[in-house]
């Protein structure tokens, strides 16, 4: 039982780390008057996770005010703060009317990092209305030397829950790490 806790923990902390919350979210959770900002490390991964500027670079943009939709072709890297996603094709989906987020999505080469928390994948969505980020293909999330690999990586948010699923043959792939006695 200690172990099945200690794996779930692991799961968690690795995908705590690399996926973002929305704005409202973060909102929710900030902190009062007197209190503490939380350090950038203890940030979960986002586009839309804090209220800095995102800085993105493609080699093309396009714009379709009739979709809503602004879509980064080529070589994309995004950055905001100590977060960067890196994609072949990156849109942004966005509401009419609010001009808000709704849906994020990265396709192709997907790379994401934040200082030792990596996440690969083929494609990444974050669901700003759900709160939730789907990694899909080949998915694999690492912080430090943990690793954990499967066909599909979904983290909800507002749960503070992950959920894995394996691909060919259903199956999930696990390393972890013990801490190193000082």
């Amino acid at each position: 039982m200690n172990r099945f806790l200690r794996y779930q923990g692991i799961v968690l902390v690795c995908s705590l780390f690399f996926f973002m919350g929305s704005g409202e979210a973060q909102d929710r959770k900030a902190p009062g008057k007197g209190e503490g900002r939380k350090p950038a490390l203890d940030k979960p991964f986002g586009l839309t996770s804090s209220r800095a500027p995102i800085d993105i670079v493609s080699d093309t943009v396009e714009a379709n005010q009739k979709r809503n939709i602004v879509t980064f072709k080529g070589n994309v890297i995004a950055k905001q703060e100590n977060i960067v996603l890196q994609a072949n094709l990156l849109e942004i989906h966005y509401d009419s009317e609010s001009k808000g987020i709704k849906l994020v999505v990265a396709t192709g080469n997907v790379k994401i990092v934040q200082l030792e928390r990596r996440a690969t994948s083929q494609k990444a969505t974050f669901h700003q209305d759900e709160n939730k980020v789907v990694l899909e293909g080949e998915a694999t999330v690492r912080e430090g030397e943990n690793v954990i690999r499967g066909e599909r990586v979904i983290y909800y948010i507002d749960e503070e829950r992950s959920v894995v699923e394996g691909g060919k043959g259903g199956r999930v792939n696990t390393t972890i790490t013990p801490p190193k006695k000082e």
